[in-house]
Parts: structure tokens; C-alpha cells; sequence
């Protein structure tokens, strides 16, 4: 995949979570892509459980390690707005599709759903 990929909580919580049914399709999709980027919600999401366990510090070393970028691009609340009332989407996916629209090109998703509003 050329180009800078937008990539969803689904995607890295299952890279993170060996048991994880989609854990291998992860592991072999983000080293494909080699550097991909997150808005800060959907690494809010990702990173729930660490924190829980204290162990947020590492997980985040982990997802820089295989070259995650935060986005520092604010969201723009129209764009949102509009996403959700075309798709249907909860906020944290259209925040992904929001992304992967204005700064990636691609979304990469176990989710059909985002995937498919990306393409739009």
C-alpha cells in the first residue's frame, strides 16, 4: 500500500492480542503498510485496557515501534457530522473515515462498514 494509511481500533487491538481472531491478519496488514497514523480518540480506544493493567507506556513504545504517527490535524466537526448522518457510523469510526478522507487516503479496518465509508 503506497501512501500513508489511516488505521482503526479494531486493527490495533488485534495486533496487540495474540488470541485475537484477526490477530495474524493485523500483524501481517501494519507490517505491509510499514507506517500508518491514528487520530488520539481512536488511540484513546486502543489503549483502555493498558491503562487498566498499567501498562499503557508500553503498548504505546510498541505501536511507534512499528511506525504509528498520532494525527495532530484537528477533526473538523462538519465533515463529521456529515459522515455520520451518510453512514450511520458511531463517532470513533467516523473519526477513522474522517482521517483516512482528509490526511491518509486509506483506512485500513476489520470493520466493513468503515471500510466501505472510506471508499466514498
Amino acid at each position: 500500500m503506497a501512501g500513508l494509511t489511516a488505521v482503526d481500533a479494531s486493527v490495533l487491538i488485534a495486533f496487540l492480542d495474540g488470541s485475537d481472531a484477526h490477530h495474524q491478519a493485523a500483524v501481517d496488514a501494519l507490517i505491509a503498510i510499514e507506517q500508518f497514523t491514528v487520530d488520539p480518540i481512536t488511540l484513546a480506544e486502543v489503549l483502555v485496557h493498558p491503562v487498566r493493567i498499567g501498562q499503557e507506556h508500553d503498548v504505546l513504545a510498541r505501536l511507534q515501534a512499528i511506525g504509528m504517527q498520532i494525527s495532530q490535524t484537528p477533526q473538523n466537526g462538519v465533515a463529521l457530522a456529515r459522515i455520520r448522518a451518510e453512514t450511520g457510523l458511531k463517532m470513533p469510526d467516523c473519526i477513522v473515515v474522517a482521517l483516512g478522507r482528509r490526511q491518509a487516503g486509506e483506512v485500513l479496518s476489520f470493520d466493513r462498514r468503515v471500510g466501505a465509508a472510506s471508499e466514498r
